[in-house]
């Protein structure tokens, strides 16, 4: 149920093998990292100091954690569609889940940092171009992951021309796609229609309960049940045990799980009540006690 984003920002490849061990002897149930090329703390063409901090690339994170893990779900939540060809990541992603014996997940979203797409001469188109191709690329890699031989597609953006792709998973296994974003009209659609997860981002339980009724109705629409995919949200969870300092961490946002170990655990059953399946925490500084800290204190109650 609890699973957390490292990040990838000013940080060693040591200091992320530690945390991931104690995630991987924890109840921890997925490690993620972000697809970023600068820290992802601005969406301007404003270039700033924190550009230059030093920045790993997710998907190789990605697989140096298959490789020094067994345990773990393993994905980067979420990739952003305009950085790579789609067809390109779904055979990345299919050999990381070879290499984890079945333990990666293809996290696909529209793309949005608009300074790191014009810092590496990436196309950025407006936004209801980008939801196009999201939704196009989800039809094409959900194709690749299930069709039985050579793979043909043509759409608007993305074509395939007799294409092999093997392996398609671990012992044939059907990879799950995550679709990230909290769009309504387009996104939670693509989530709909090829989506096995729904992450959801930054959101209160009362946006949850609400986007899962639009995404139900989306299932309504292209006759999918909805209760085959997963939802599940990207929010903070940090134990501070001093309440004025708590306070002062929430900014007004008394939803989010910030506080003393019984204020988190509350909160975190408003989530659940909400229809919250999982939650994929961010921005946990990363030090091993403190993941240590998050599995004694909080993750027991919920076993």
């Amino acid at each position: 149920m609890f699973s957390s984003q490292l990040y990838n920002q000013q940080t060693t490849w040591d200091e992320i093998k530690s945390v991931l061990m104690t995630m991987e002897y924890g109840k921890w149930e997925s490690a993620y990292f972000y697809d970023h090329f600068v820290p992802p703390w601005h969406n301007d063409l404003n270039v700033t100091e924190s550009d230059s901090f030093p920045t790993f690339e997710g998907l190789t994170l990605m697989a140096g954690a298959a490789a020094v893990t067994c345990r773990l779900k393993l994905g980067v939540l979420v990739c952003g569609n305009t950085y790579r060809n789609p067809a390109l990541m779904a055979k990345m992603v299919a050999t990381m889940d070879e290499m984890s014996f079945g333990r990666a997940q293809y996290c696909i979203g529209a793309g949005w940092n608009v300074r790191e797409h014009a810092a590496y001469s990436w196309e950025f188109p407006p936004i209801r171009e980008r939801s196009d191709r999201l939704e196009e690329a989800c039809e094409l890699v959900r194709m690749l992951f299930t069709a039985d031989g050579i793979v043909n597609y043509e759409g608007k953006y993305y074509s395939l021309k007799d294409a092999p792709f093997a392996p398609r998973g671990y012992k044939g296994r059907q990879i799950p796609i995550m679709v990230g974003g909290n769009g309504e009209k387009r996104t939670l659609k693509t989530c709909a229609k090829y989506a096995d997860i729904c992450n959801l981002v930054g959101v209160s339980p009362e946006q949850v309960a609400h986007k899962k009724k639009v995404l139900e109705r989306h299932c309504e629409a292209v006759g999918r049940d909805p209760s085959e995919i997963k939802m599940t949200a990207h929010v903070p969870m940090r134990i501070i045990r001093d309440e004025e300092h708590a306070k002062r961490a929430r900014r007004g946002a008394d939803w989010l799980m910030i506080g003393s170990p019984d204020y988190v655990k509350d909160r975190a059953n408003d989530y659940i009540e909400a229809g919250v399946e999982e939650f994929m925490l961010q921005s946990i500084q990363q030090k091993p006690w403190i993941y240590a800290e998050l599995n004694e204190e909080i993750f027991s109650d919920f076993d």
